[in-house]
């Protein structure tokens, strides 16, 4: 989660897109001059054909560079302004997603953003409650975060006796079934408006007072929660999350591969919702 691979794909494509800059500005003409030279000095002869075949060759690194650049610039500009692949690396969105789904989240609906810097450069849409949303963890910018959006500005949000309810109206609720795994015993509710339901997980043999209270939601920031309500570090106990910090909407699962141990699977495939 702390490898920077945005940074490092805009260095490379930076390096790259110079060299091949240099070359065709520069060292092209070169070897193009010298090819001339060689022709008025008397081609024909298997010697100087050699030459000039030696002389017009490009250097490998500027061969590299100009195979693999538009190759990396296709995929900055693809995960910078369109989709991005991430793996889900805890359980805190569980029954949604788990532990080793890959995903991809939609990087265009909330704004095109500069990559690396984050800078928006052209409004879209803004996060609804419900979304499932990627961003970096306030305090923590090197750290994504997913959770889904259950705040938005302006809205006053309380969590108690494990209910969330939005401006003094508690979110619909129904039970779904009590199950259990080596951990603990737990409940399945779905949650939200009608045609807007996603599943929750409540666990009965936890009981976080933490976790409980009222915030009011400041301008330009939104309150998220885990699916996995008292197992996830969410908005509850840091905060709020900046629009500045939000990277886009999770929208597919691809492919789900929960250990090196296994082979990936597709159980999970389809859209998150």
């Amino acid at each position: 989660m702390d490898f920077n691979f945005p940074l490092l794909l805009v260095l490379a494509v930076f390096i790259t897109g110079i060299i091949a800059l240099i070359d065709r500005l520069f060292l092209l003409p070169r070897r193009r001059a010298a090819v001339t030279r060689l022709k008025e000095q008397g081609g024909g002869s298997d010697a100087v054909d050699s030459a000039i075949s030696e002389v017009s060759k490009e250097p490998a690194v500027v061969e590299t560079a100009k195979s693999i650049f538009p190759v990396l610039l296709f995929v900055l500009v693809v995960r910078s302004f369109l989709f991005e692949p991430f793996q889900i690396p805890s359980g805190s969105m569980i029954p949604t997603l788990e532990v080793g789904d890959f995903i991809l989240v939609n990087k265009y609906d909330y704004g095109l953003r500069l990559p690396v810097i984050g800078t928006k450069v052209l409004s879209v849409d803004d996060p609804e409650r419900g979304d499932v949303m990627v961003f970096k963890q306030p305090g923590q910018e090197h750290i994504n975060f997913i959770k889904r959006v259950i705040g938005l500005p302006g809205d006053v949000i309380r969590y108690q006796g494990k209910r969330v309810s939005v401006n003094d109206e508690l979110l619909p609720e129904e039970f779904v079934a009590q199950l259990s795994d080596q951990r603990s015993i737990y409940r399945l509710y779905t949650e939200g408006k009608p045609g807007e339901e996603y599943e929750i997980r409540k666990e009965l043999t936890s009981n976080d007072y933490r976790a409980e209270g009222e915030w009011v939601v400041p301008e330009g920031m939104y309150f998220v929660m885990g699916d996995n309500r008292d197992r996830s570090n969410d908005s509850r106990y840091w905060g709020f999350v900046p629009e500045a910090n939000i990277v886009g909407k999770a929208v597919y699962i691809w492919m789900h591969w929960p250990s090196w141990t296994q082979l990936p699977n597709f159980k999970n495939n389809g859209s998150i919702n």
